[in-house]
């Protein structure tokens, strides 16, 4: 059967990308689906490759597919309300202590509560486990040790594991030697680590807003205030604001997500995280960099570590394999630029070791090379889950209500009307089998009152689509009240 009209007036590439559209409203094609490769319809449909190139280029300046390189075309999720920056409405905060504590507790409770399905947590590997690699990797691990695997380990972690993660970093040109890297209990100790290594309590940090709520628990466990920065939904830290923020306020320290934030799943360019590293240093400020998700971008290439542009020695690294392999491991790293010495003694003195099982099986999983096998299949199923979950939230929730577009990572940053109270509604979705993360622990000064960050680090099924279709009507019940 023919499907093109060759003899119509109409330009063979636009009946292409009216067939394309057809076969979207027909359901064949949804978001986050790969379309068929240039070679593939252009011998179905009996046309040059060129002609479904342009066909296809049209579409992506249409904003309906996207390209991924070296893999192909992407449908893209339509009619979404992206959510846009809003700097016009932005109010700076004075320091403040995080005041929904509460909040935060019962969000990680229901994590964990049966027949619900957990929206609220990040953990983007759950897409793509490598348990069943990691699994065999340990078993051998297991064989050569013995009973090694119980005893202590060295206060900065396995030399072999340091040596791979420093490679990792020498790749992108950040000239990390293995004895610079310090083994963490996940990144939440490197985290507390670099901080105590550059403030003390009653002192000021400054962070991304919104911010994810487990770093505004932990410096304020650790006695310090926080004040807020705007941050672009999609470039990240505004570098003319933070200097506002610098001259107004005696900050001691910046922590920020600048390769991939969450929850915006913003992304800096090189350029702009250049940028900000050298105003940093000009005000002679710490920056802690927390790059949990730097792995897991959506962008053409991986960003660069804003270590890569200190000058001073005074950025901290802060990452771990919570969000690419192994959660329940928590193996995370510091790198502590100048504050190298110091962030040791803190370490022997807070934890002595981390596991040197767990450390072990990672580092045979780096060397293996399955790693990095393991990371292009995970960000392509985050990918196509963003897509699909945009798309499922669109039908779903009111329209007027604006999702972000993430460059990475594995969470959606949701706003609803003014009105709407997600802390309530949240409530009324626990008891409904859903739980999400309610915008307003993302802020210490109360802001994000009517947002919600909604995860698709999820293996997608029938469960989640029924998961957001019921939280979708409880949005559109309280968006008419």
């Amino acid at each position: 059967m023919q499907l093109l009209d060759k003899s119509s007036s109409n330009f063979l590439y636009q009946q292409v990308i009216d067939y394309v559209e057809k076969q979207e409203k027909k359901g064949v094609f949804q978001a986050g689906d790969k379309l068929p490769s240039l070679r593939k319809l252009s011998k179905q449909l009996d046309i040059s490759v060129p002609t479904v190139k342009q066909a296809y280029i049209e579409l992506e300046r249409q904003g309906a597919i996207y390209a991924r390189p070296q893999s192909g075309y992407y449908m893209k999720a339509k009619q979404v309300r992206t959510l846009l920056p809003m700097r016009e409405s932005w109010l700076h905060s004075s320091p403040a202590e995080l005041e929904c504590r509460s909040l935060i507790e019962q969000v990680y409770a229901a994590i964990h509560l049966p027949n619900t399905v957990a929206l609220g947590l990040s953990n983007p590997v759950n897409t793509h486990p490598p348990d069943k690699a990691l699994s065999r990797l340990m078993k051998g691990v297991l064989s050569r040790v013995s009973e090694k695997s119980v005893s202590y380990g060295a206060v900065n972690g396995d030399s072999k594991l340091r040596l791979n993660i420093a490679l990792r970093y020498q790749e992108q040109g950040v000239a990390v030697n293995y004895d610079d890297i310090i083994i963490t209990n996940g990144a939440q100790e490197a985290l507390s680590i670099a901080l105590q290594c550059v403030a003390s309590k009653g002192d000021v940090i400054a962070v991304e807003s919104p911010c994810y709520f487990g770093q505004l628990e932990l410096i304020e466990s650790l006695g310090m205030k926080v004040v807020e920065v705007y941050t672009c939904t999609e470039n990240g830290v505004c570098s003319k604001e933070l200097e506002k923020v610098l001259k107004k306020h005696h900050v001691k320290a910046c922590l920020f997500t600048t390769t991939v934030n969450n929850p915006l799943g913003s992304l800096m360019t090189n350029m702009e995280r250049k940028e900000l590293v050298e105003l940093v240093e000009k005000y002679n400020i710490p920056l802690i960099e927390d790059e949990v998700y730097s792995e897991l971008y959506f962008t053409e290439e991986k960003p660069k570590p804003a270590e890569l542009y200190s000058k001073k020695g005074l950025v901290l690294t802060c990452s771990s394999f919570s969000k690419t392999a192994a959660p329940g491991y928590r193996i995370g790293w510091l790198v502590a630029g100048k504050y190298e010495e110091k962030a040791k003694g803190i370490k022997r003195a807070q934890s002595c070791s981390t596991a040197m099982l767990q450390q072990w099986t990672l580092s045979d999983y780096l060397m293996s090379g399955e790693y990095d096998k393991h990371l292009q299949v995970l960000r392509r199923k985050l990918q196509y889950n963003s897509e699909r979950m945009r798309a499922l939230i669109t039908e779903q929730f009111p329209t007027e209500v604006c999702i972000s577009e993430p460059k990475g990572g594995g969470v959606l940053w949701v706003r609803c009307r003014s009105h709407v109270d997600t802390e309530k509604l949240f409530h009324e979705a626990i008891e409904n089998g859903v739980s999400f993360a309610p915008g307003i622990i993302f802020s210490p000064s109360g802001k994000y009152n009517n947002f919600m960050r909604i995860s698709f680090g999820v293996q997608w099924s029938d469960e989640v689509v029924k998961a957001i279709t019921t939280l979708g009507g409880i949005v559109k019940k309280y968006s008419q009240k």
